[in-house]
């Protein structure tokens, strides 16, 4: 790429969401792809300040948001790990362009349904209903 040239973001609204097994493809909204590593202070004779060390790396849960439809798949999901039968899966959100080509994918693993809220309902608004699901994992990678 020639110095100077421009670069265009991608827009935050042309993602899918990919869970294995699961056939949904349309979300509103993701959130939750960080992670952080906790310090861990460390005091060493004749040091005025403490040594800051790597402790361990935690990964925050990633919420989904969608329209609420007939499609109860995902909360099926979430109601079996409820039911004590944990179905850990891989997953990616991938960032699209403007014609739908993958630019940016980060996959996670690993991943358990840990919270589902139903929509709230309001007769005084033409809003669409949205339910939200909320994935713990063990790990996300930019790929």
């Amino acid at each position: 790429m020639p110095t100077g040239a421009r670069v265009d973001p991608y827009p935050s609204y042309n993602f899918t969401v990919e869970i294995e097994g699961i056939t949904r493809a349309a979300f509103q909204e993701c959130s939750g792809l960080d992670s952080s590593v906790e310090i861990t202070e460390y005091n060493e004779g004749g040091r005025n300040t403490p040594m800051k060390l790597a402790g361990m790396a935690k990964f925050a849960n990633i919420t989904l948001k969608w329209g609420l439809t007939d499609d109860a798949e995902l909360y099926e999901w979430h109601r079996a790990a409820v039911d004590g039968k944990l179905d850990r899966r891989n997953g990616s959100i991938v960032v699209r362009d403007r014609d739908g080509t993958e630019k940016v994918r980060w996959n996670f693993f690993s991943a358990w349904p840990t919270k589902w809220t139903a929509p709230a309902f309001n007769a005084e608004t033409s809003a669409i209903a949205i339910e939200t699901l909320e994935l713990a994992h063990e790990g996300v990678v930019k790929g």
